[in-house]
């Protein structure tokens, strides 16, 4: 499963209209795509960084609808204000759901080390996503990656913002225990609403 992510800058009172977009113009024409498997997007509405992200069953799939999906990411970023968007597109490693779809989330996002970037992810898989199980409220983890460059996303759903606010420092103590496993660097850290939540990616791992 591949998937790509599209990051806007907006401002606050731009993410509702701009959600009612997606679902109603983006999503459906991504729907008569081959190989769309589904879309969520999170938002942050006090930073006002938003990522819509569209789930591929291949990579072919996925580079394939590239010039399908331009005027599309164009609507979408005039909705969002006009920002520049960033497009990055990762490999789906695992995905683990524990009490189904969150509605909020915390991603983390790794710059994995080059002389053991398969081990690292193995680490990943089998000691960071269980580890989150025993955060607050969680419900779902999931690891993607970006081979070329060796950056890693883990982003982890959890039930409500009062969830998320409660396990804040559990979560930083863990973030700090397993980067000094896993000998990766901490690009960035964001906490987002989840506003549309349709991926529809099978558990992975």
């Amino acid at each position: 499963m591949y998937a790509r992510s599209n990051t806007f800058p907006t401002r606050p009172d731009h993410i509702d209209p701009a959600t009612a977009h997606i679902s109603r113009d983006v999503l459906p024409a991504l729907k008569t795509m081959p190989g769309f498997v589904g879309l969520s997007l999170m938002v942050g509405r006090q930073d006002g960084r938003c990522i819509l992200t569209t789930a591929w069953d291949s990579g072919e799939a996925m580079w394939a609808s590239a010039d399908a999906v331009r005027p599309l990411r164009d609507s979408t970023t005039a909705a969002f204000g006009g920002g520049p968007v960033s497009v990055d597109q990762w490999q789906i490693v695992a995905l683990h759901r524990d009490h189904g779809a969150g509605s909020w989330v915390r991603s983390t996002w790794l710059k994995l080390p080059a002389d053991r970037f398969n081990q690292a992810l193995e680490f990943c898989v089998s000691s960071v996503l269980p580890a989150l199980e025993d955060l607050d409220g969680f419900c779902s983890a999931s690891l993607m990656t970006d081979a070329d460059s060796r950056r890693a996303v883990i982003s982890a759903s959890y039930a409500d913002a009062e969830a998320l606010d409660r396990n804040r420092e559990s979560a930083r103590s863990l973030r700090a225990a397993r980067l000094r496993d896993l000998g990766a660097d901490q690009l960035d850290v964001g906490e987002f609403e989840m506003a549309i939540a349709g991926l529809r990616v099978p558990a992975m791992a």
